[in-house]
């Protein structure tokens, strides 16, 4: 600990870094009944934290390294923060990154005079291509977390939070994807105020620290999530891995739904719009508050980043209602007769506003609506299912069923032939130009595609719902079709949002 306590306090990430404002959050503070603060890191030059670690692990390299050059393997923020920091201090800088990165985050590395090189589909295909280059080129690597002059450049966050709040802080809220932030914070603040809560947050779907530290070793995921593309992290460092275990008081887990809301909490306090990993420290905030029932306490949220996608913006509005609590989604069978409509909305909506509502032929005994209502909390929500089966309308809650909430109620429509048995399949596959192409011609002309739903979400990987009508005596081929794709999927052919409306 004392040494990394020397790093961050000899550090060099003010020769490329500001000090960045601690920000209250009023009406927020107000609505959950504590001292809100956030940590405005999304004002860097690069819109990130990552600079601080960046810079000063090249700011450290010697005359011989600098004259050989730096590489790096990224996505966005850290390629920005490499990038920024080489042309700064006059050194050659070349950035591997993954064909599916969006083309603002190219340019943004360019602008600072990287050489860029677009290699494979995800981080991971982008950094076995860089460890070659290093290999052939002798460049030195900047590793994004596991490098102790990096956690100490991102260290110094924790050094500005307690002088800007005299230590006088009960917990703070920060984003995990490698580690390299949280070791840093958790260090130095577990050194001077060891009664500071330290609180790491990640994605439901890219939670390698979390689930590291509840077994005792460093796991590598299968697959990660990819809306807060800033922390998709197969797996953490060896060095964040052993400072986390030490010095971390806990890792919150948050859903897509939650990070919208939080980003919608965070410009609504600054006015500013951050990047899904960037609202994950007010995310985990929220949902402490929320679980815990804490009041009356000084809680701080580090705003990571702000490299936000504008074409993201669209999917992060329309899923903020249910991450907030407001919007609920429900299945509701009605019988299929004169009047049964209006009976539902007199007996059983009444004055709720609704949100959504669907209706399609179900056959000639009875019908389903897809409807989303307006409601204040979880309670009301509960009540909502409670009073539709006192009035004897059969329902299935989907507030939190994925496929309902990004494919289903946009494509209600009517059931396929039953001449064939037909299955329903979720894909997905690198969001680049002519891929949607590529993926329909390796799908072949062996089956009929009864249903088929795209919609650009503006991530780096684009998701289609399929539905195929199989043959019985052709499901060993579909198998090994599937298996040899190349694609990740999910079968949701007995999920049943997809049962009731298609």
């Amino acid at each position: 600990m004392q040494k990394m306590l020397k790093l961050i306090l000899t550090s060099r990430v003010y020769e490329a870094a500001i000090e960045t404002p601690l920000e209250e959050a009023a009406i927020l503070s107000k609505n959950l009944g504590n001292r809100i603060l956030l940590k405005r890191e999304d004002l860097q030059p690069v819109f990130s934290f990552k600079l601080r670690g960046a810079y000063n692990r090249v700011a450290h390299l010697s005359d011989e390294e600098r004259a050989q050059g730096v590489i790096a393997a990224s996505a966005g923020n850290h390629a920005q923060g490499v990038a920024f920091s080489a042309q700064k201090l006059g050194i050659r800088a070349v950035i591997v990154m993954p064909a599916t990165t969006p083309q603002i985050k190219v340019d943004a590395v360019r602008s600072f005079g990287a050489e860029v090189i677009l290699h494979g589909d995800s981080y991971s295909e982008a950094q076995e291509y860089c460890n070659q280059l290093v290999a052939e080129m002798g460049m030195t690597f900047i590793h994004p977390f596991d490098d102790e002059l990096v956690i100490a450049g991102q260290g110094t966050v924790a050094d500005e939070l307690l002088r800007q709040t005299a230590g006088k802080m009960d917990a703070v809220f920060v984003p995990v994807g490698g580690g390299g932030l949280i070791s840093g914070v958790a260090a130095y603040i577990k050194a001077l105020c060891p009664e500071v809560k330290v609180i790491g947050v990640e994605p439901e779907d890219s939670d390698a620290m979390a689930r590291s530290l509840e077994q005792g070793k460093r796991v590598r995921l299968d697959s990660v999530g990819i809306f807060a593309d800033g922390v998709a992290v197969m797996q953490i460092g060896k060095q964040t891995y052993d400072y986390c275990r030490r010095y971390v008081d806990e890792i919150i887990r948050v859903n897509t739904d939650e990070l919208c809301s939080a980003i919608k909490s965070v410009y609504q306090a600054t006015r500013s719009i951050v990047e899904p990993a960037g609202a994950l420290g007010l995310a985990g905030l929220k949902k402490y508050v929320r679980q815990n029932g804490v009041s009356g306490q000084t809680l701080i949220a580090i705003n990571s980043g702000a490299n936000m996608n504008f074409e993201r913006l669209r999917y992060v509005a329309e899923r903020t209602q249910i991450g907030e609590k407001q919007e609920a989604l429900f299945a509701v069978t009605i019988p299929e007769r004169p009047g049964a409509l209006k009976r539902f909305f007199a007996e059983v909506v009444g004055e709720r506003n609704i949100t959504e509502f669907n209706y399609r032929l179900g056959g000639r005994e009875k019908a389903h609506i897809f409807i989303g209502i307006s409601i204040r909390d979880e309670a009301e929500r509960l009540a909502f299912a409670r009073h539709l089966t006192e009035h004897g309308f059969e329902n299935i809650d989907l507030t939190d069923n994925e496929v309902a909430k990004t494919h289903i109620r946009y494509m209600v429509g009517g059931h396929s032939t039953e001449a064939a048995r037909e299955v329903l399949y979720r894909f997905w596959f690198p969001e680049r130009p002519g891929a949607l192409i590529r993926f329909l011609s390796a799908m072949g002309q062996s089956w009929n595609i009864s249903l088929f739903h795209y919609r650009m979400q503006g991530g780096d990987y684009g998701r289609v719902l399929i539905g195929l009508e199989i043959p019985r005596s052709d499901e060993q081929g579909f198998r090994s079709f599937l298996d040899n794709l190349g694609y990740r999927f999910v079968e949701e052919t007995q999920n049943p949002a997809y049962r009731l409306f298609l």
